[in-house]
């Protein structure tokens, strides 16, 4: 069986003392291709170096996160991200979307940071992946405005309703991003899960946060994906190869790896 995580930051300082072990780990598991999104100027160096020391398993988006999205530096930050696509070969633009958990006040920045790299991706026939914490239906209007044959991409950690998901999947090329939430206890993710077809999702693990069960609380790294796929094995009743095929050839097509 092999994995993909398609969402995984292992060029944080949390992997800096043994990210080594921690990719070999991944690979030994089955996870042998990890999907690295950038987050701002500050993380493309060390997410670029990551690649070029496993180019065969790490592959790079470039994107300026919401989270990063502040007045006095967003314009460097996005003609940042606009000569690194013009320049070199990425697989995505992203991570990018809208984050009004941290701070609401910039959301008028944030929406036009998502636009204008929307707009980038659709250049660059490249998909979109999306953060969307507290903020789905802000995202899902924009992305629904500008959504056309050129726009393709995942709502990553997706943890919405039934509803939400379909709001998702009848956009198209669009996918939902699965993570450690669908292993806790009480999210709800696992009812939900349950009325979506395997064919609309990714699998990703977000290290290093959003460890799942029984690694809650600790620093999450890409070999659990495994504990995720289980967990929607059980919730379809189907077999871990049917989830390992099925979301490795989604992440393939999405990607165009």
């Amino acid at each position: 069986m092999k994995f993909i995580d398609t969402h995984t930051h292992l060029y944080l300082e949390q992997f800096s003392e043994d990210i080594d072990t921690v990719i070999s780990n991944s690979i030994t598991s089955g996870i042998d291709k990890l999907f690295l999104p950038n987050i701002s100027s500050e993380t493309t160096k060390d997410m670029m170096d990551l690649c070029k020391k496993y180019p065969k398993t790490c592959y790079a988006m470039m994107g300026l996160h919401p989270c990063d999205v502040k007045s006095e530096s967003m314009e460097k930050e996005l003609l940042h991200v606009e000569e690194l696509l013009n320049k070199k070969k990425f697989i995505a633009v992203g991570e990018i979307g809208i984050d009004l958990y941290w701070d609401k006040s910039t959301l008028p920045l944030q929406k036009e940071s998502f636009i204008f790299q929307i707009n980038l991706a659709k250049k660059h026939k490249l998909p979109i992946v999306i953060h969307t914490r507290d903020s789905f239906n802000e995202a899902i209007e924009i992305v629904e405005s500008l959504n056309d044959e050129n726009l393709s991409g995942v709502f990553h950690c997706f943890t919405g309703s039934v509803e939400d998901a379909k709001k998702i999947t009848d956009l198209g090329d669009f996918y939902l991003g699965i993570g450690g939430v669908l292993t806790f206890k009480n999210s709800g993710l696992d009812k939900t899960m349950k009325e979506i077809d395997i064919q609309h999702l990714l699998l990703e693990t977000d290290s290093p946060y959003l460890a799942p069960t029984p690694h809650r609380g600790k620093r999450n790294e890409s070999k659990y994906i495994i504990n995720i796929a289980e967990k929607l094995s059980e919730i379809h009743e189907i077999s871990m190869e049917d989830v390992a095929d099925t979301t490795t050839n989604n992440a393939l097509k999405l990607f165009k790896i």
